[in-house]
């Protein structure tokens, strides 16, 4: 039996589940995620938890067992406190700036870049500009629009410089060495 797949998720108040057919929906404060499920699978709700049951023992059975519970507790979090996202810019001049659901870069190119931010994805810029927080539902959208912003200019490895999560180390290659 898998790990994480026989723990029950517990629904906190505010959050409201219907499973119909192979269809989840989850509705809470923050907002409603809506997932279709493996038909190998199957969600219960009994007494306020919700329950992931698989419907055999083969391979992939097991596999979408932890898989599906994972995913169904990313959903109950999301709706109920929200998943955020910060990035750091590091680099002489680089910057960035929300306008509604736009954001400005200056990554050092010629140009400034604009990335359009999809419904239901927010973003906000520290004092400075080099601190860029993202906040949504749905954590599977946060991690790619931050890996999407993140390849705009991914850190130099020789300098440090460009977009990177908060808290990711760097390690930095020594440079060319110097005649003696």
């Amino acid at each position: 039996m898998s790990r994480i797949g026989k723990k029950p998720i517990e629904v906190p108040k505010g959050v409201d589940i219907t499973v119909d057919g192979n269809t989840i929906q989850v509705k809470g404060p923050k907002g409603q995620l809506t997932w279709r499920y493996p038909q190998r699978v199957s969600v219960v709700l009994q007494e306020g938890k919700v329950l992931v049951r698989r419907s055999g023992d083969l391979k992939q059975d097991r596999s979408l067992h932890g898989l599906t519970r994972s995913l169904v507790s990313n959903m109950v979090t999301g709706v109920s406190q929200g998943y955020e996202r910060v990035m750091e810019i590091s680099g002489v001049g680089y910057r960035a700036q929300v306008q509604g659901s736009k954001i400005t870069f200056t990554l050092g190119y010629s140009h400034p870049i604009e990335y359009q931010l999809p419904e239901g994805v927010g973003a906000a810029v520290d004092q400075r500009q080099t601190t860029l927080t993202l906040k949504g539902i749905d954590k599977q959208q946060i991690g790619q629009i931050a890996a999407n912003i993140r390849a705009l200019r991914s850190p130099d490895i020789y300098k440090g410089k460009g977009v990177r999560y908060a808290g990711e180390r760097i390690k930095l290659k020594v440079g060319k060495a110097g005649k003696k």
